[in-house]
């Protein structure tokens, strides 16, 4: 039995890039759309102050690799103590022995797929020529989509909006990203001039509604992925083409179980999975006018897929603690 590899924050950072994992991301919902997944699970817990995800699953490539992540969202924890509001760890082995492989910092991993998987999806769902995106949220992960976005969109403008102070982010992205980007007084209309709108808050009441956004708008919904988490007007979601990462995921934590709930739409109404989208057997933008929500959750596919990345290449450069936990 091979010792299992201990990678910590640093090391998966060396290990990762954003381009890595938009390739890996794309070619795990395509797995996962031709049946080459491991069934992927959730599980969520309630905490003192905070919650706790915990995904699991697999995927059947090359080699079959099984990964569980266990993340905490303790949302205080940076104005409090001065510690990441996410983090936590993912274990992955062998699909096929059970063999525990690696032991990684999730933190990076789960910034960069969840980025990778609004980049997919606004390839496939986004109109090509989208030049102009506002981002509802100022925190790392709004960063990571925003950069997420430029590697296959030609924006060329893009709007913050936060319900804080957003200067110090925006003058920071358009100073690296050699970016027009501007602090969006006015939600209304900066999502009015935007073929693209991404949130990604941790908001518990919707925000983007209908009179914000025009036809022919993409928007990715990132921010929910636990029950009480909503950003989108359950009626916006209803009058659009809604692809989920995860369909029965997203009507347990996702924007589609708000809508659900109150009766305004149905599971058969969900137009497909991302997945189903990429291998062509769900369509993808069928008029230019139709406004199409992406309901990103996350999953154990994008975190299997990563850490997987991330381990073939830590065997290859010889990275990582190899630690033997069966001695």
């Amino acid at each position: 039995m091979p010792p299992v590899l201990l990678l910590s924050g640093a090391a998966v950072a060396a290990l990762l890039t954003l381009d890595d994992c938009i390739s890996a991301v794309e070619s795990a919902f395509a797995m996962h759309a031709q049946a080459r997944s491991l069934s992927p699970a959730l599980m969520h817990v309630d905490a003192d102050g905070g919650e706790f995800h915990v995904k699991a699953g697999g995927l059947r490539g090359a080699r079959t690799y099984f990964a569980c992540k266990i993340n905490g969202g303790f949302f205080a924890n940076r104005s409090r103590f001065g510690l990441p509001n996410i983090l936590g760890l993912i274990v992955l082995c062998d699909g096929t022995t059970g063999v525990p492989l690696a032991v990684m910092e999730s933190g990076l991993v789960t910034r960069l797929r969840t980025g990778a998987a609004t980049a997919v999806a606004a390839k496939y769902l986004a109109s090509p020529a989208s030049r102009t995106v506002t981002i509802c949220g100022a925190g790392i992960q709004a960063e990571v989509q925003l950069r997420a976005l430029l590697r296959l969109l030609p924006i060329r403008r893009a709007f913050v909006w936060t319900r804080s102070d957003a200067a110090a982010f925006t003058q920071r992205m358009a100073a690296q990203l050699q970016l027009d980007v501007q602090v969006a007084a006015d939600l209304k209309s900066a999502a009015q001039q935007s073929e693209v709108i991404v949130t990604c808050t941790p908001a518990k009441h919707w925000y983007l509604g209908r009179e914000h956004v025009r036809p022919g708008t993409f928007i990715a919904a990132v921010g929910a992925d636990s029950p009480e988490k909503q950003e989108i007007e359950p009626q916006l979601l209803a009058a659009a083409a809604v692809v989920c990462d995860l369909t029965a995921q997203c009507l347990q934590v996702g924007e589609l179980h708000h809508a659900v709930a109150l009766g305004l739409m149905t599971a058969a109404q969900v137009r497909g999975e991302l997945g189903e989208v990429i291998v062509g057997s769900a369509p993808r933008r069928l008029r230019q006018e139709e406004i199409i929500l992406f309901d990103s959750t996350g999953t154990a596919l994008q975190d299997t897929a990563a850490a997987a990345a991330v381990y073939e290449r830590a065997l290859a450069l010889g990275r990582g603690e190899a630690f033997d936990f069966f001695a």
